[in-house]
């Protein structure tokens, strides 16, 4: 079996990486370099933001992801010599008010979660702002250095005998017969395949307006700026009211993030690099003192209810799609691409497929 994937995100790459271990044929097609849009930009924090919030297509997904991470960052490691830095060191929310609902959601859920006061909060972070009394508190969430895990993604597939990448070469169009996609054209080339998977985030929109599908994924700015800051300053992942401040491991420091519609500018602002320079700054009082050495912009694909779209286009028989994944693109990952992988090699799904399926989902075309 040859399959397209359109999109060399961490999703793509992922897919492109799993289907190739099971004997699959994959061409991994990008309009840019592997890796260096939405999968790039994020924070790689391991969990939902606010997990309870979420609707439970996007729990069921995570969960699997969470569990799942461990042996996929060792794995990566081992065949890439790089290592993506998963690391386990929790994640602490101030300011919640709907505490009940989140300690409802932890025990229905098996995620460990805890209300902890203020000699408990200092004792984790010393460096926090003073007056903090309470915080919700969940010691098994991480987080993934973004940047090296699709370095390590590349390097894995790249080594790959059944992968051939294509970057720097957009789709300029699908190619249907009779109601049966049979691949794609690049550059005024034909590439033809059993299957093709739109992998392409805020872009995946765009390429299936082509063929008369209307998928309601929209391109979401996310901010974001890293102090150059020492080691033990910040060690948790620190969220509050909807900002965050996650640590590396070389003691540097991301801030963000920002909710913008506007379209496809990845433009960066003055405005939102002070926002969330005060932010992290209020939290983390010794951050005033390191610099700022980047900020930058990403595109999220946004979908309704943040429940990605996985699965078969109605009516365009080997066409899939797997995206819309808006902010939880590197958690949902690792079982979004195993549910897609699933559907195409016809094998048991360890997620129900269901609530992610097109069907029913997507808006049919206008008919002029």
């Amino acid at each position: 079996m040859k399959t397209i994937i359109i999109g060399a995100g961490a999703i793509g790459m992922m897919q492109a990486r799993e289907l190739a271990q099971a004997g699959v044929e994959v061409t991994l097609i990008d309009k840019g370099l592997c890796g260096k849009e939405a999968s790039w930009a994020g924070g790689g924090i391991v969990s939902p933001l606010y997990p309870w919030r979420y609707s439970e297509p996007v729990t069921a997904l995570a969960a699997w992801s969470q569990g799942y991470y461990s042996n996929l960052a060792e794995s990566l490691e081992a065949e890439s010599g790089i290592d993506p830095e998963l690391t386990r060191h929790g994640l602490m929310m101030l300011s919640i008010e709907d505490q009940t609902e989140a300690l409802e959601w932890a025990a229905a859920h098996n995620n460990w979660a805890a209300l902890i006061e203020k000699n408990e909060i200092y004792k984790l972070e010393p460096n926090l702002r003073e007056g903090v009394h309470d915080a919700l508190w969940m010691p098994q969430v991480g987080s993934i250095r973004n940047p090296r895990l699709v370095q390590a993604l590349y390097k894995s597939i790249k080594s790959e005998p059944l992968v051939t990448i294509i970057e720097e070469a957009a789709v300029s169009s699908l190619t249907v017969e009779s109601g049966v996609v049979t691949g794609v054209i690049v550059k005024d080339n034909v590439i033809n395949a059993d299957n093709v998977v739109v992998t392409a985030g805020a872009w995946s929109g765009n390429l299936l307006e082509a063929v008369g599908v209307s998928l309601p994924v929209e391109p979401v700015r996310g901010q974001m700026i890293l102090f150059n800051a020492k080691p033990g300053i910040v060690n948790r992942v620190v969220l509050s009211d909807g900002k965050y401040v996650i640590p590396r491991r070389d003691g540097r420091v991301l801030a963000g993030s920002t909710l913008e519609y506007v379209g496809f500018d990845k433009q960066t602002t003055g405005k939102a690099k002070q926002q969330l320079a005060d932010t992290a700054i209020d939290m983390f009082p010794a951050l005033a003192g390191a610099q700022i050495e980047h900020h930058w912009a990403g595109l999220r694909p946004g979908a309704p209810e943040g429940i990605p779209f996985i699965g078969a286009v109605p009516e365009i028989k080997n066409l899939y799609v797997n995206a819309g994944h808006f902010r939880n693109g590197l958690v949902l990952a690792p079982a979004a691409v195993r549910v897609m992988t699933s559907l195409l090699l016809e094998q048991e799904s360890p997620v129900n497929p269901e609530p992610y399926a097109l069907k029913n989902r997507i808006l049919k075309p206008e008919v002029a």
